[in-house]
């Protein structure tokens, strides 16, 4: 994706949410469609709640059991594998997402040819073969599956504990968190020097208008799921 004349858009995601899983899969699908560059922005989804006063959907019982039923729903329509984990608490609110994304960070810092591969590795483990992400086993397998050689893929992992990676995922957050952000995703257009920010990923026909592009829906006429 080169030539200056494209629209730069911005993704903050974390592997933990499976709306993020969504939105990314059709931002890559759209990359070369649409007259756009994307830069993948890994973040902390935890982070973004905390700091912007929002809840998380496991406090409101009503709105865990829509979104497991919406879930279903949108992984057939998006042609995403999403299956929710037995024990969504544990993996999800106990476990949390943080040393996944601090590899996805220094992944981000080093490799960035990997990024793609290692979020959505990520992805498949947690939301889709119920697999842990945050032991260094886990993040190691991840890493090989996404075709990350096994020397590297230790380097990365060390990195994570370093104070450079740490604060890059936290400025990532920050970021995100003064574009507006509550939750995650968020797609951040610039557009004729100013920022627009589209939160879920569920905006994209206003995104299309935005950038005076054509919605096909979340799998483009003819192109076959990565997935």
């Amino acid at each position: 994706m080169s030539g200056s004349n494209k629209r730069m858009l911005e993704l903050f995601y974390d592997v933990v949410s499976p709306y993020s899983w969504l939105g990314f899969e059709v931002m890559c699908r759209y990359s070369s469609a649409w007259n756009m560059n994307v830069r993948l922005r890994p973040s902390f989804l935890a982070g973004i709640m905390k700091e912007s006063g929002n809840q998380p959907p496991h406090q409101v019982s009503k709105k865990v059991i829509y979104m497991l039923n919406d879930l279903h729903r949108l992984a057939k329509y998006f042609q995403v594998p999403i299956k929710e984990p037995k024990n969504l608490f544990e993996a999800v609110i106990k476990k949390g997402s943080l040393p996944a994304m601090r590899f996805v960070t220094a992944v981000d810092m080093e490799q960035p040819d990997f990024v793609e591969l290692v979020s959505r590795e990520f992805w498949m483990r947690i939301w889709s073969t119920d697999e842990d992400i945050t032991l260094p086993d886990s993040i190691l397998s991840v890493a090989q599956k996404a075709g990350l050689p096994s020397t590297e893929a230790q380097r990365l992992l060390g990195l994570t504990k370093a104070a450079e990676g740490k604060d890059r995922l936290k400025r990532t957050t920050e970021e995100a968190l003064k574009y507006g952000s509550f939750g995650l995703p968020n797609i951040v257009a610039h557009v004729d020097g100013k920022p627009h920010m589209f939160f879920g990923s569920d905006r994209f026909m206003l995104l299309a208008d935005l950038l005076g592009e054509k919605w096909m829906g979340p799998v483009l006429p003819g192109q076959k799921s990565l997935l």
